[in-house]
């Protein structure tokens, strides 16, 4: 699975010795080019520049310090965003929510169907987990699962420039029992990742060629596997994206998680120490571990 070499990675980082020290960087192959140097000090400054890819280009052709990926850590590719998620774009997920809820059932065949997409608040950047992370599963749920899915990356003009990986971790049974629970289900700490980093440069007719796989492993062992591909996303990015910017602005940019084509069963649910492997062809690869979050006892 390799990114197309005329695309640029984006990422943010830190090194062993300044983990509080944020920098931006660019990713080619296993070495992460610092930009810092360059003059590049938030990512920000990237996403809402008139060309993002050129702007990394520029910053890495002056750039001086190279680390390999396994010598620093990733962290989340947002500062300010705020991050959002649309549902029931997947015919798989109409099903799934269909299946979780004899109460909810009928609001989710509908919307799927409406011009109108569902649309929701998912997490605050400094609420966003990173690559090899903990993901949360709250502990008062008993059926959790991953979504994997591609999300679009926009500047504070409203402009798609760029994709990563999401992780929109949710608790089926409480969403399944009552559809106004959708916050508690989707809304909670560590129950959103993105990474490894932000793509730029493809545009929707490439974005749609991607495969979209999910690995969860327990103990070592596959206890789960799925793949669907972008291309089966009912709405256009550009739909999408226009219904968030509805009467809304973002200052500071926005990241839209697409929606899942991937739903495990009810005979599946996450546990602590679950290894959850998501990945989108084009991009790379989101890795974290699964923890519970709040009240165990």
């Amino acid at each position: 699975m390799t990114t197309p070499h005329q695309y640029e990675r984006v990422c943010r980082f830190c090194l062993p010795t300044e983990p509080a020290q944020a920098r931006i960087g660019a990713v080619a192959g296993s070495t992460i080019v610092d930009l810092s140097a360059s003059g590049v000090t938030s990512l920000s400054s990237v996403l809402e520049a008139d060309n993002p890819a050129a702007a990394v280009v520029a910053a890495r052709e002056s750039a001086t310090t190279q680390h390999p990926i396994a010598d620093v850590r990733l962290l989340p590719p947002v500062e300010r965003q705020e991050v959002w998620a649309a549902g029931v774009t997947y015919l798989r997920s109409k099903t799934a929510r269909i299946e979780e809820s004899d109460f909810s059932g009928l609001a989710y065949d509908r919307v799927y169907e409406a011009n109108r997409p569902e649309l929701f608040f998912k997490a605050l950047a400094e609420k966003v987990v990173g690559p090899d992370d903990g993901i949360g599963i709250r502990f008062d749920a008993r059926w959790n699962v991953p979504e994997p899915e591609l999300a679009l990356v926009m500047n504070s003009a409203g402009d798609i420039v760029g994709y990563t990986i999401g992780n929109d971790v949710s608790s089926r049974d409480i969403e399944g029992e009552n559809l106004l629970y959708l916050p508690q289900a989707k809304v909670y700490d560590r129950s959103c990742s993105l990474g490894p980093w932000i793509v730029l440069g493809p545009d929707e007719s490439e974005a749609r060629t991607w495969s979209i796989t999910i690995a969860i492993f327990r103990a070592g062992r596959e206890v789960f596997a799925g793949q669907t591909s972008v291309d089966q996303l009912k709405r256009s990015f550009s739909e999408l994206a226009s219904y968030l910017w509805r009467s809304q602005s973002f200052p500071h940019g926005v990241v839209l998680l697409t929606g899942t084509g991937v739903v495990p069963d009810e005979s599946f649910t996450l546990a602590e120490e679950d290894r959850v492997l998501i990945s989108i062809e084009g991009i790379g690869e989101l890795a974290n571990t699964v923890q519970t979050v709040g009240k165990t006892s």
